[in-house]
């Protein structure tokens, strides 16, 4: 057995005391009663007492008041076997932390609504594995795929742009670092679904990504993407990192001010390539439902069966048997009724 709220055991003490408390009362109220009246004379004052009421609502007061307390602690007596069916689908997500996705021309800016976007992604898993890449002209495997939404949470909150050493955004990069992520799982994650939900606003400054392309559908990884941005574009602020304070705006090498726009052109060969879909954010109010809703269209094999013990609440019997024993001894009549009446 173990306790909800074990610090609640301690009300056990009041019934206690109050037992022996009233214990020591009766015992000297009756030596001092026995030195001016006899044992018959309160007999005779309660010749209509039914013998053994009293005792027993006090018995049942105490014993009821004793398993509310126990309620009130929350016992937990045996073991509830649940079963969780994971989910054959493993999504490792790529998102671009590069300065460009700072821009404002959606709300917050472009990497706080991507990190919104995969959060609502996220609270509708149900077993499904899922993993982290950040990248810019680097990747960094942030978490590694794992089904603890929680400690993804965590990563997915510390990524940014002063994590990497360089501004700019080369996706080769990023998509070599997924494959090897999924090469790095096990045979049992090989026999899943596995997904690279690439996240970004489409500028890439690294090498010809046709091979890359290739490579991703032999190893039969499917590949959605997501386009971040507007083609107007915006600028990229600079703020002060302590205060968050706005400094200047990123410039070139010709002190011009930079303005970085969306470009779907890639992200649209990527997902035609790894027969995913392309989806686009250029408004605050975009997000990525469609794609939400293709993960259960996925091939989703169940691979794994686990089972979780837990201990079971039965505080409820506790507080039912409480209530029944108090009740029954304010029910019980003490004294008999009246001759004649």
């Amino acid at each position: 057995m173990t306790w909800e709220n074990p610090v609640y055991l301690w009300l056990l003490l009041g019934p206690l005391l109050v037992l022996l408390v009233s214990a020591l009362y009766k015992r000297q109220l009756k030596k001092r009663r026995s030195a001016y009246f006899s044992d018959e004379v309160f007999a005779k004052l309660y010749t209509n007492e039914i013998p053994g009421v009293r005792t027993a609502r006090s018995s049942l007061i105490y014993l009821g008041s004793i398993l509310l307390i126990i309620a009130l602690a929350g016992p937990q007596i045996g073991v509830e076997i649940r079963e969780v069916e994971r989910r054959g689908v493993d999504i490792m997500v790529v998102l671009d932390v590069s300065r460009s996705m700072l821009a404002q021309d959606v709300r917050p800016n472009r990497l706080d609504k991507a990190k919104f976007e995969i959060l609502r992604m996220v609270d509708r898993l149900r077993g499904d594995r899922v993993g982290l890449i950040a990248f810019s002209g680097e990747a960094i495997q942030l978490a590694p795929l794992t089904t603890d939404y929680a400690a993804f949470r965590t990563f997915l909150n510390i990524a940014g742009p002063e994590m990497m050493p360089s501004g700019s955004t080369v996706f080769a990069e990023a998509l070599q670092t997924a494959i090897r992520a999924f090469d790095s799982a096990g045979e049992e994650q090989r026999q899943t679904a596995r997904v690279i939900l690439l996240i970004s606003d489409g500028e890439d400054h690294g090498p010809d990504t046709t091979e890359l392309k290739q490579q991703l559908v032999s190893r039969n990884i499917y590949i959605h993407t997501v386009g971040i941005g507007t083609t107007a574009g915006a600028t990229i602020p600079v703020h002060d990192p302590n205060t968050g304070r706005l400094l200047d705006y990123v410039r070139d090498r010709n002190d011009q001010i930079v303005t970085t726009r969306l470009e779907p052109a890639l992200l649209r060969q990527f997902a035609d390539a790894g027969r995913g879909q392309y989806y686009e954010i250029s408004r605050s109010a975009d997000g990525m439902d469609g794609f939400i809703s293709q993960i259960s269209d996925l091939d989703a094999r169940s691979f794994a069966t686990q089972e979780f013990a837990d201990y079971r609440n039965q505080y409820q019997w506790f507080a039912a048997f409480g209530l029944i024993f108090i009740m029954i001894a304010l029910a019980l009549p003490r004294f008999r009724p009246p001759a004649g009446a």
